[in-house]
């Protein structure tokens, strides 16, 4: 019996019981951002705009915005010349809240780092998104 390919992206989502605008907010609010995951301190939602994130013992990871839809979609580099992956943040209008999609795509399967990464973040994800929540009620 052989291994099955890992797939290429990890995705999560989460229901937030709160507006888009606010969900936006959460995700692009670099005070906002430091409380739920990473320092970000210059991020900014404008498409080429870069910026990086102090992941702590993960290191500083450098980012570049490639798309965004204001309170729909926020798309950007991450971890330029270490990972190279990308994260796209999905917002969906759902009842009397955002449901929140996260999809996390282009690791290099090939390299011993790519699958450590790959492995770590599709489990730690569901930790990561579930701290917006508290963040957003404070």
């Amino acid at each position: 019996m052989t291994d099955a390919p890992l797939p290429a992206a990890i995705e999560h989502d989460e229901f937030l019981p709160y507006e888009p605008s606010a969900v936006w907010r959460a995700l692009t609010d670099p005070e906002l951002v430091g409380r739920w995951w990473a320092a970000a301190a210059d991020l900014r939602p404008e498409v080429g705009h870069r910026f990086t994130l102090d992941m702590g013992a993960f290191g500083v990871q450098h980012c570049t915005v490639a798309a965004v839809e204001p309170e729909r979609l926020l798309r950007y580099t991450f971890a330029e010349g270490v990972l190279d992956t990308t994260l796209t943040w999905t917002l969906v209008p759902e009842g009397t809240g955002t449901r929140l999609i996260l999809r996390h795509e282009g690791f290099d399967l090939d390299s011993p780092l790519g699958r450590q990464a790959f492995a770590g973040m599709g489990k730690g994800w569901s930790l990561v998104l579930s701290r917006i929540a508290p963040v957003l009620a404070a």
